[in-house]
């Protein structure tokens, strides 16, 4: 039999709720919270270590758990799982893990990269939301500038459905962004409602990176004016605008697309 955590005032249980709410102390900690088999294996399989496993076998049940030490697992009551569980039908894993920082210089890039950049993205959903397509159109790295969110936020992962893990993904300055784009040679297309283009006009075949700002306010005039080109989305309702994360996998399969699916 193995013991049960199951006081929701057990340390390490709290630990995890100021870990979900908090992303002070996620950064200060230097750990991310996230729930799932699917994740777990995704993280795994992309490196990430994993410090501690949470198992509700109520939920879970009795399967064996590969790739993390049996030294790192607790196992927790129902009460305690539905204290802490981040989403609705849950699997019953719940995962502390070191997160996974890259920076400008350290992506790997092929010869021919697509990116997404992403100006000061506030919502986690949409950030997650946007991973998931970065997953399914392969793209090559997702950039974030001047963020204003955390990309470990458990929101944002719980909408990757686990994408964060599979995706390269770098928070920078807008500034610095710009200048190392331009050394690469790598075209960047402003999305914006005051382009003459569209965007299926637009030769994204070569090194390009489509560059998304907020739903409220667009991108900033650094990168209207930064970008190589702008380009739009015929819009032909009375709305003339999409959400971000929409908009973003519109142009990124079009992009896939061209390259050959």
């Amino acid at each position: 039999m193995h013991e049960i955590l199951s006081s929701t005032q057990n340390p390490k249980i709290k630990n995890v709720l100021k870990l979900q709410e908090k992303s002070s102390e996620r950064r200060k900690q230097n750990l991310i919270v996230f729930e799932g088999n699917r994740e777990l294996g995704l993280a795994l399989d992309a490196g990430f270590k994993i410090k501690t496993l949470f198992v509700c076998q109520e939920v879970w049940g009795d399967e064996r758990i590969e790739g993390v030490s049996q030294r790192d697992i607790f196992y927790i009551s129902k009460e305690v799982f539905d204290k802490i569980a981040y989403r609705e039908g849950s699997d019953g894993l719940i995962i502390i893990a070191e997160p996974q920082y890259h920076s400008l210089e350290t992506l790997k890039l092929p010869k021919n990269p697509f990116l997404i950049i992403l100006e000061a993205v506030e919502k986690p959903g949409n950030l997650g939301a946007i991973l998931r397509t970065a997953d399914a159109a392969q793209v090559d790295a997702v950039i974030v500038c001047d963020p204003r969110t955390d990309i470990y936020n458990p929101n944002a992962i719980r909408s990757s459905v686990g994408c964060v893990f599979t995706t390269q993904i770098v928070a920078s300055t807008s500034d610095e962004v710009l200048e190392w784009l331009k050394a690469r040679g790598i075209v960047s297309y402003a999305a914006a409602l005051t382009a003459t283009e569209f965007y299926h006009e637009t030769d994204m075949a070569k090194p390009c990176a489509i560059v998304m700002g907020t739903e409220a306010t667009g991108l900033t005039d650094k990168w209207l004016n930064g970008a190589d080109k702008q380009i739009k989305i015929p819009m032909r309702g009375k709305i003339d605008s999409l959400n971000v994360s929409t908009s973003t996998a519109i142009l990124a399969f079009e992009a896939m697309r061209q390259r050959g699916f």
